[in-house]
């Protein structure tokens, strides 16, 4: 029988909780569903190499997880959260895949570079590159909002991307993809996450014109638009109320978990989607992207 999914994840109310950015899934009440209990592979992209950026927890630990299944060997970019990286290894690894494990802040072109270059040596190549990595905070008045909060999320968010598909590029197969992580904010931006939302529509129009650039290559370059999904950044960078009634204004009634994001990302990733270049799959409980 199907599963009604409004009953398919925890419902808000939230318990309080208040952590610092970026979050540790580890420490999260109701811990994030990544589908080790749900996802089954059916070799979809057997033999591929992964660049996944944020794949310690949230959706990237979700994606790593399916991916796995699916038969990739993963490369996990974070910037410190060694616990949640660790656990994201060990799944990958219990299905029988590699996983490399690079901490660092890709704020830094010089890592951006490094994390290529690592994934080469170890794999030979980059079959699919996941640009998932992510910094918001929640502000009510530009005045709060600094330089230096403001550098960091476009740094973050914005040039990251672009020096990783930069560094990725040469090193991509004919039938290679990127995937890009935008956001129901790119179309339907909140205020207080200003300098979030304006990368998150960045990111959409970015995809969109890198996918004419290296469709003539082969390569295709999509992106997927989450919406309300429990993750770390939601207590990291939340106040506690937002945090307690996060998703309840979905159609569904929930925020969505991280299981439920990730096969938009193997769809993306595989030869399944082989004339879909410069589109965004929505993914957000019904929430309108408009």
């Amino acid at each position: 029988m199907p599963e009604d999914p409004r009953e398919k994840g925890p419902k808000p109310p939230h318990p309080p909780q208040k952590q610092a950015p970026p979050g540790v899934e580890a420490e999260m009440d109701p811990p994030p569903d990544y589908g080790e209990d749900s996802y089954k592979g059916s070799g979809k992209l057997e033999g591929k190499a992964v660049v996944i950026t944020g794949g310690d927890s949230g959706i990237g630990r979700a994606v790593a997880l399916a991916y796995a299944r699916e038969g990739a060997d993963i490369l996990i970019s974070y910037l410190d959260e060694e616990v949640d990286a660790r656990e994201t290894a060990r799944v990958v690894e219990a299905a029988g895949q590699k996983c490399v494990l690079v901490p660092g802040d890709i704020q830094d072109e010089s890592h951006c570079q490094a994390i290529i270059d690592r994934a080469v040596e170890a794999f030979g190549k980059v079959d699919v590159l996941v640009n998932n990595a992510a910094f918001q905070m929640s502000r009510e008045d530009i005045e709060e909002i600094s330089t230096e909060e403001f550098d960091r999320t476009m740094k973050t968010n914005l040039y990251a991307m672009f020096w990783l598909c930069k560094a990725a590029a040469p090193h991509m197969p004919a039938g290679g993809a990127i995937i890009n992580t935008t956001s129901i904010q790119a179309d339907a931006p909140s205020p207080n996450l200003l300098p979030y939302a304006s990368t998150k529509a960045a990111i959409q129009n970015f995809t969109n014109g890198l996918a004419q650039m290296l469709g003539k290559k082969g390569i295709r370059v999509n992106c997927v638009a989450p919406g309300p999904i429990w993750t770390p950044l939601i207590p990291a960078t939340m106040p506690e109320e937002k945090v307690k009634n996060f998703g309840k204004d979905t159609a569904l009634g929930r925020a969505g978990q991280p299981k439920e994001v990730a096969p938009a990302f193997v769809l993306l990733a595989s030869d399944e989607s082989s004339y879909m270049a410069g589109a965004t799959v929505a993914v957000t409980g019904g929430k309108p992207m408009m």
